[in-house]
């Protein structure tokens, strides 16, 4: 015996009942092989001076792009102050800047997307 209870158009059926409708269980045929889109997303590496006078871009360290901040290195405050700096430099959202590596360091891996690197480098002013 095949039961059903149908409330609001929705159908519920005995635990035991058969399904409706079949399964189409043909293979799936490709038909567009090109490969995905990729867009490269920048990586920077950062060197964080808390404490400082003013926010600035104050050159390269070892590499990295030197930032001074005014936020105190405490409960990631100099963290959410390079977001916000480095969103008001690049005219980017906050959103689009991603703290990657060095929560608790002064060097930073930061993920900056929606420009390229040689724009963000224009952009700060640092030589690259």
């Amino acid at each position: 015996m095949n039961r059903a209870f149908s409330a609001g158009g929705l159908s519920l059926r005995h635990p035991g009942a058969l399904p409706q409708a079949k399964l189409n269980t043909a293979p799936l045929a490709l038909t567009d092989t090109k490969p995905l889109l990729q867009l490269a997303v920048p990586m920077l590496r950062f060197h964080i001076v808390p404490n400082a006078r003013i926010n600035q871009v104050a050159g390269e360290y070892g590499g990295a792009i030197r930032v001074k901040l005014r936020a105190p290195a405490v409960e990631g405050k100099a963290n959410a102050a390079l977001r916000r700096f480095l969103a008001e430099q690049l005219q980017i959202p906050e959103r689009d800047i991603v703290l990657e590596h060095g929560q608790k360091s002064r060097d930073k891996m930061i993920r900056i997307g929606g420009l390229s690197e040689k724009e963000i480098h224009t952009r700060l002013g640092a030589a690259k």
